[in-house]
């Protein structure tokens, strides 16, 4: 009983907001949050789009082998470790349904077992790559490698706002369910107390909406005021924001590292099959 009211808590909106806020920037102390942003977007090219084309299962099992690893390294919070795993269990379960409604059988299990293991390294990779970079080391990564500049503040900012909308949303909903009037019967399976809260789900975003849009009004005033316009295309500024950005041993010892496994995996592979 006393795990599940820990997990209960972890699952209400206070713990969400701290789980994001932990997630984005409590992990700058791993091994991998030491490394340039540059190594890891180099990593992450790799590891998010070979997965497409591989089909052999002991390369994608070591692959899955070592982004376990690197997402333990990388200490990541068991609330996305959780939404992750229910995403994959529900892909794989609703194609295994559909499958099997249009005639498939027992030999669509191995098929989906790899497009599963694909999706799980795929989003072990994402995850290990951006739980490992707070939202400025993020941000001026994207913008070393060319991205331009509004992206990059865009999602830095996004970042640093989503743990006050999610709060900000939750107050909304709550207000929303004081000032309304509930289902005084609950229904069968308690379809009307169902209906009853996705109504006000939907109804909260509206309010939400219109109070990003007056936020970000004010954000963008403040920044203009202090020359953000100007600091974002002057070379000179982007130097100085840039130059703590470099590559290291550490750095190389990871890439090559990571080359070595990969190698290693397709002779291992070659071998098997043989």
């Amino acid at each position: 009983m006393e795990y599940v009211r820990k997990l209960m808590d972890r699952v209400s909106v206070e713990g969400v907001k701290i789980e994001l806020l932990n997630t984005a920037y409590g992990n700058g102390n791993t091994f991998l949050a030491r490394l340039d942003p540059r190594t890891l977007f180099l990593w992450y090219l790799y590891f998010g789009i070979a997965p497409w084309f591989i089909h052999n299962e002991v390369l994608l099992l070591g692959m899955f082998l070592l982004l376990a690893v690197t997402t333990m390294m990388s200490r990541v919070s068991p609330l996305i470790i959780v939404i992750l795993c229910l995403g994959l269990l529900s892909q794989a379960g609703y194609l295994f349904i559909v499958s099997w409604l249009f005639g498939g059988g027992g030999e669509t299990i191995l098929p989906l077992l790899k497009l599963t293991m694909k999706l799980s390294v795929i989003s072990m990779a994402s995850i290990t790559v951006f739980c490992s970079m707070d939202p400025e080391k993020l941000s001026d990564g994207l913008l070393r490698i060319g991205v331009p500049k509004q992206v990059s503040f865009g999602i830095a900012y996004g970042y640093r706002t989503l743990p006050s909308l999610v709060e900000e949303y939750h107050h909304i909903f709550l207000s929303f369910r004081l000032r309304g009037v509930a289902p005084r019967r609950h229904g069968l399976l308690y379809w009307r107390s169902i209906v009853y809260f996705l109504k006000i789900a939907v109804l909260s975003f509206y309010p939400l909406i219109l109070s990003i849009a007056k936020r970000t009004r004010t954000t963008v005033e403040a920044l203009e005021a202090k020359g953000f316009s100007y600091a974002y295309h002057s070379p000179e500024a982007k130097r100085i924001k840039l130059s703590y950005m470099k590559f290291t041993a550490r750095d190389a010892v990871f890439l090559l590292g990571s080359g070595l496994y990969v190698v290693l995996l397709h002779v291992l592979a070659a071998q098997i099959s043989i």
